[in-house]
């Protein structure tokens, strides 16, 4: 451990998936956008994939945070993260955690989709905070109707 890599700095790197996570859940666009960096990366198609759909690679901040407000907006979600692992190098770090994730139609909480998905997050100190560059997500297991999350 170096100076600058002080047990703070873990929680403060694990801090930014939960922004990330709560973002997403309270629709909180500002929430969700101090998770990442400007030139910040999502790539879900490790997951996706196994959910049988395809979803592009998403590039940029603005445009993360745009498709993810815009595809769960029907949904109702909670996410909680769990067993974050962090590795400090300086100005970088790496997080990985498992993230499950329980989707619902907001007009029919009888239909859900919940995944249980293991993150791999890329992370920068920008100022006085870490924040994400790139995150992958891989599915570990599924269950419900992944129609649910294509909003069918």
């Amino acid at each position: 451990m170096t100076n600058r890599d002080h047990p703070s700095d873990i929680i403060a790197v694990t801090d930014a998936l939960y922004r990330f996570a709560a973002g997403i859940d309270l629709r909180d666009k500002d929430l969700l956008t101090s998770a990442f960096a400007e030139g910040a990366v999502s790539d879900f198609r490790p997951a996706g994939e196994k959910a049988g759909f395809e979803y592009p690679v998403l590039e940029g901040r603005d445009t993360i945070v745009a498709a993810l407000l815009g595809s769960l907006a029907a949904l109702d979600t909670s996410h909680s993260v769990s067993n974050p692992r962090v590795f400090l190098s300086g100005d970088l770090a790496r997080l990985d955690a498992l993230v499950e994730a329980q989707h619902l139609p907001r007009t029919d909480h009888s239909r859900h989709y919940l995944m249980k998905n293991r993150y791999d997050v890329e992370l920068v100190r920008e100022g006085g905070r870490w924040i994400i560059q790139r995150v992958t997500i891989d599915n570990i297991w599924r269950t419900g109707d992944p129609a649910v999350l294509v909003g069918i």
